[in-house]
């Protein structure tokens, strides 16, 4: 029997903790599947947590994803309606985007648009928070573009920081708004939008 679910792909390039969060939240969901685990790089984590799981799996090279269509040729035949990416380190190209369009969702570390753009990743955005002395960061789901952290933002929410806070334990405070809001914004989406683009 043909299944009725959206079917997400999800895209990660280290450790996959967030990638995690969506295994566990749509294992016995009716309305979304992970169909799809990606990566760019052969060594990460995030491969090993989606065999644990015994999720379909699928890696590409750099030049793959930028020079050739191998990787949007996988996604069609693996009918997937949704992109997540989940720590991928990489800029989408526009064939995607074209094929996908507001199909493919981010989550940034930060709150868009004051911290963001190329290089604001990891614990450079962090530390770029704590040497502004920001007393408050959080997190930006939004829809993907062709340029870094412009897209249409979906959700954002905050925590607040202390003037001792080190880079290391903003990072641990925005982790944890990441893992408790990624998977439910993507579900609510689901829910309320994505239902109609079946592919």
């Amino acid at each position: 029997m043909k299944s009725n679910k959206i079917r997400i792909a999800v895209f990660a390039s280290g450790s996959g903790s967030n990638a995690e969060r969506f295994f566990e939240h749509f294992k016995h969901s009716p309305q979304a599947e992970i169909a799809l685990v990606c990566s760019n790089r052969a060594e990460a984590y995030v491969l090993e947590r989606a065999r644990n799981h015994q999720l379909p799996t699928y890696i590409f090279s750099n030049k793959q994803l930028q020079e050739t269509k191998d990787v949007l040729i996988k996604l069609q035949e693996e009918k997937i309606d949704l992109i997540v990416l989940a720590g991928f380190l990489r800029l989408i190209p526009s064939y995607l985007i074209e094929a996908y369009p507001n199909r493919i969702v981010n989550i940034h570390p930060a709150l868009l648009p004051k911290w963001g753009g190329k290089g604001m990743w990891g614990i450079h955005v962090h530390e770029a928070v704590v040497n502004a002395k920001e007393l408050q960061s959080g997190i930006t789901i939004h829809y993907v573009n062709g340029r870094y952290d412009e897209g249409d933002i979906i959700f954002q929410t905050s925590c607040a920081l202390t003037s001792a806070d080190t880079p290391a334990e903003v990072a641990a405070k925005v982790l944890k708004l990441e893992h408790e809001h990624y998977p439910k914004v993507v579900e609510k989406l689901i829910n309320e939008q994505f239902t109609e683009l079946k592919y």
